[in-house]
């Protein structure tokens, strides 16, 4: 059951997971939980700042096009680029293809090798196609999309801290947060996000809510796939996993939601 979120909980989650200027009163393990069970508000707040960007944009007569472009551009800009930071280090380390130890080595260092590029290509292409295709349709359904996929994503992270997924490294901020959420509290959250996502929808269709919901769902399941894959390789996970799964989910999210 979810409860109200606590100005611990927020301060936490907005001061570890974007630049806004929220100090972080608290570093303890129930601050942690009550942050990540806060993620996906943070991540609804990225989102509504990315759709704005996009219809400014659109309402200065640019095409849908750039207005795609600077929707997937404000996240990065929110959150200094270390999701996308931590999707390249997690594509190293594991097309690496080598032991645990030496492969957490690779994520550590600070450039990006060939498997980090690519996927980060890859990655940004397939999300500024897909919000220029959810323009196209209109700017309520490209609205949607941004917002949706962001909160997606830091819904992603609480699920990816909940109980029983350890951490790889003994410090580092995937250590702080690793298995603080309780697994009630991350279904809990996904219910209630996928609903949210469900209403949103209804405002276009029966069948926008319907896209709306199982994209949340994908957004989670891929992401989940991704977790247990690098929980398997690793021993656990990081900070640079936790980019990984969250940018994974909003690609998921937002290609799901301009399919049909």
């Amino acid at each position: 059951m979810l409860r109200t979120p606590s100005p611990d909980g927020l301060r936490f989650a907005f001061g570890t997971l974007t630049v806004l200027p929220v100090k972080v009163t608290r570093w303890d393990r129930d601050a942690a939980r009550r942050g990540m069970l806060c993620a996906p508000l943070a991540g609804l707040t990225v989102g509504v700042a990315a759709a704005a960007a996009g219809l400014l944009l659109l309402a200065l007569g640019a095409g849908t096009l750039l207005a795609a472009v600077a929707t997937a551009a404000v996240p990065a800009v929110l959150t200094r680029g270390l999701h996308l930071d931590g999707l390249a280090d997690t594509a190293d380390g594991l097309g690496s293809g080598k032991p645990a130890e030496d492969a957490l080595r690779i994520m550590k260092q600070s450039d990006i090798g060939p498997f980090g590029v690519l996927t980060l290509l890859f990655t940004l292409l397939a999300q500024v196609a897909a919000l220029a295709q959810a323009y196209d349709g209109s700017w309520a359904r490209g609205a949607l999309a941004a917002v949706v996929s962001a909160t997606a994503a830091r819904l992603a992270l609480t699920t990816a801290a909940r109980t029983g997924v350890p951490a790889a490294r003994p410090e580092g901020l995937g250590a702080a947060v690793a298995g603080v959420v309780p697994a009630g509290g991350a279904l809990a959250a996904t219910a209630a996000v996928t609903l949210a996502g469900a209403a949103a929808g209804a405002y276009l269709g029966p069948f926008d809510a319907l896209r709306t919901a199982l994209a949340v769902v994908c957004a989670a399941a891929v992401a989940e796939l991704l977790l247990r894959h690098c929980v398997r390789r690793f021993g656990g996970v990081t900070g640079d996993v936790f980019g990984g799964v969250a940018e994974t989910a909003a690609t998921t999210a937002l290609v799901v939601l301009v399919l049909g």
